[in-house]
């Protein structure tokens, strides 16, 4: 593809492709469920107004979850279908608001999950050929993999889900593990409900605060009664370091599948499954990019399930990313797990990348 208009039909028409449906979800969108999907930190780049009835909404900064709720809410929810899209969404940066051309695939209750994900893999790779990009790198992650690690590990159950909930956000992990590495569990003697209860009571009217309005003394005890229950509960070090160590794991794929292989054989947990999964989908991509794999690798939302990836071109910027997210459909209301895979793609960095 010689110009941008070239290059820009050859998406379309590979977002128009054969069985896969052009959708253009609109502009503007209730902003709500990006909140309770994706958390604050997401919802600070959302470009946000009020209805007349109070009701905020937010300028497009996505494709994925309009298209699915669309789906959920059509007859065809539960029957495969494809997707397609190229359009612009609105985000906030630091340096004010702006605007991109996304474009992407979504494949939703296909028959078959890994081949579902072979096609999104291969939508990726056709983009970067459309666009001539030479020199990309492929970094997957596998959520699933961490999740089964996990599962197999020697901790108390509470804290499975409070590490799970801070997988791919790499900083408040390790501020969580180095808690745990540290505290002093369970030496304070802890009063009984109604006692503490009393005593929280007792000390709000002292202060002179009121009983009603804020949290009460009965929601103040159960924080802290399960805190000191989370305090409590001894993760051992042996299975904080063997998190460490796996977290660690980065580098050309095969490689560090083998290291995660060997890790997970020496504390006694079967990922044979999950890593079979992972070796299979490196095929998808080719001898055209080089492929790794990082461990500690997850989108940061908690409804990616299986494996995912992104593509990154020679600035450094990432080109396109997507994955498995089966969990976005319960989450939207769907009574059964629908396979869900896709993938978006950063029109503008790529037209850079082919100018380069």
């Amino acid at each position: 593809m010689t110009t941008s208009s070239e290059r820009l039909a050859a998406l379309a028409a590979l977002v128009e492709g054969e069985g896969v449906t052009r959708v253009a979800p609109p502009l503007l969108l209730p902003a709500g469920p990006y909140f309770d999907l994706a958390g604050e930190e997401f919802g600070r780049r959302l470009l946000l107004t009020t209805g007349g009835d109070g009701t905020e909404f937010c300028l497009r900064p996505d494709f994925t979850l309009p298209i699915v709720t669309d789906y959920l809410e059509s007859e065809a929810a539960g029957k495969p279908a494809a997707f397609g899209y190229l359009g612009p969404i609105f985000r906030q940066r630091r340096t004010g608001v702006i605007e991109f051309d996304q474009a992407g695939l979504e494949l939703l209750a296909q028959p078959d999950a890994d081949v579902a994900l072979d096609r999104v893999f291969g939508f990726a790779r056709q983009t970067l050929e459309i666009f001539n990009v030479r020199h990309a790198v492929v970094r997957l992650g596998g959520v699933g993999l961490f999740e089964a690690l996990l599962a197999g590990l020697d901790m108390p159950d509470v804290w499975r889900p409070r590490i799970r909930n801070r997988f791919g956000h790499a900083e408040a992990l390790e501020r969580l593990l180095t808690r745990l590495a540290t505290q002093a569990n369970g030496k304070a003697e802890t009063p009984d409900r109604a006692t503490l209860i009393e005593q929280v009571t007792e000390q709000m009217l002292a202060a002179g605060l009121s009983l009603t309005e804020g949290r009460g003394p009965e929601e103040i005890a159960d924080r802290y009664l399960e805190q000191q229950a989370l305090d409590a509960a001894l993760v051992p070090g042996a299975t904080l370091e063997l998190l460490r160590s796996y977290l660690a794991i980065t580098g050309e794929a095969e490689e560090a599948l083998a290291a995660v292989e060997a890790l997970a054989g020496r504390a006694g947990i079967d990922l044979s499954a999950r890593l079979g999964t992972l070796r299979r989908h490196l095929n998808a991509f080719g001898p055209a990019a080089p492929v790794t794999f990082d461990a500690a690798f997850s989108p940061r939302l908690d409804y990616y399930t299986g494996v995912v990836f992104e593509m990154t071109g020679q600035g450094g910027h990432v080109l396109a990313s997507g994955g498995q997210y089966d969990r976005l459909l319960e989450r939207l209301g769907a009574t059964s797990r629908i396979a869900a895979s896709g993938c978006a793609v950063w029109v503008d960095r790529l037209e850079r990348e082919a100018l380069a």
